[in-house]
């Protein structure tokens, strides 16, 4: 039997699916990185892209609804790994002075895949005709954007030489 052939709405309808899978392990990820972290400034980065995020996943479910489809899940390896290597970070570098260095490097990890995934997801929106996708789309991107920005000012100012101690 013939392979059938996929088109780009099929991908990004399929990436669209990861990233909500991705954005929803987020929301039960950063609680945990939160209450590991010791620095007040790296906690309150983490509260405050949990609700950020929270508004990522309704911005998703929009982005479903415009291109008529519901939402719905797919499994995301890539931001299980990413996840599990953060959690391995919160075991291995309990009560040391470099657990916020390293919960920074996973949560930038993290960001670093969403900016990836969101900017590929307007991209392909616009190149779709999808414009109010593409907006919703570029909103979050820009979000996650300035989260990278406010962690790398947190890691330049506090955390890491906290870590070297």
């Amino acid at each position: 039997m013939a392979k059938s052939i996929k088109t780009l709405d099929e991908l990004f309808h399929d990436t669209l699916k990861d990233v909500y899978f991705a954005e929803n392990k987020i929301v039960e990820t950063l609680p945990k990185m939160r209450e590991a972290a010791k620095s007040q400034q790296l906690k309150a980065a983490f509260e405050k892209h949990l609700g950020e995020t929270k508004v990522h996943v309704t911005r998703l479910e929009e982005v479903f609804k415009i291109i008529g489809k519901k939402p719905e899940k797919k499994t995301c390896d890539a931001i299980l790994g990413i996840t599990d290597e953060g959690a391995e970070i919160m075991e291995e570098y309990e009560g040391s002075p470099a657990l916020d260095a390293g919960l920074l490097a996973a949560a930038q990890a993290v960001e670093h895949y969403e900016m990836s995934r969101y900017g590929t997801l307007r991209t392909w929106a616009l190149e779709l005709g999808i414009k109010d996708a593409a907006k919703l789309l570029q909103t979050t991107l820009d979000e996650e954007q300035a989260t990278d920005i406010a962690l790398t000012d947190i890691a330049t100012s506090v955390v890491n030489q906290k870590a070297e101690a």
